[in-house]
């Protein structure tokens, strides 16, 4: 068993090229909540990942092993709920409030532009379809928002800002992001 214990989130600074040769390990939201599991990466390596605890894996980061080498992270697709607005009956701004109600519940929520995911559970998804949403039954990758004091955003990669958070650009200055 190849011992993997450091993590380089999102695979920062490394070579595009590096990433592309790098061996890829598929896990479900469960298990990249884990901080100690075996796993086969798709070079058919076992490996023993031995992460801090509290670590979770996001598809994108790249684990280390032993001996140098490195494994592509990657959301497996898993049943979720693809939450999203009926045409006729709903708007956006039911969308943010199915958002808050599940986040009110602690209910792990992947955010997008256009719909919501979240783990399969009947409840939720009859409150959903009772607010005039469209709930889907769907076999995805699941990346839940990280919540307000995580130390990375969840979901897609969020681009470094031309200010520092908290600090809001005063009315002659331009907001601009890089």
């Amino acid at each position: 068993m190849l011992p993997t214990a450091k993590r380089i989130p999102r695979g920062q600074g490394l070579a595009p090229a590096l990433l592309q040769r790098a061996a890829t390990l598929e896990l479900d939201w469960d298990l990249r909540q884990k901080s100690r599991f075996p796993a086969t990466d798709s070079a058919g390596r076992e490996l023993g990942v031995f992460l801090p605890r509290g670590t979770l894996l996001r598809g994108g980061d790249v684990l280390v092993a032993e001996d140098g080498s490195l494994i592509r992270v990657l959301a497996a697709p898993q049943p979720v709920l693809r939450i999203s607005c009926c045409p006729s009956h709903a708007t956006p701004l039911d969308l943010a409030r199915a958002a808050y109600h599940l986040g009110n519940r602690h209910v792990p929520v992947e955010l997008q532009a256009d719909h919501l995911k979240i783990e399969p559970d009947h409840v939720l998804a009859d409150m959903l379809r009772a607010m005039h949403l469209i709930v889907q039954e769907q076999n995805l990758p699941f990346e839940p928002e990280g919540g307000a004091y995580a130390t990375e955003h969840g979901g897609a990669a969020h681009p470094a800002h031309a200010h520092a958070h908290g600090e809001h650009p005063g009315p002659a200055q331009e907001h601009r992001h890089a």
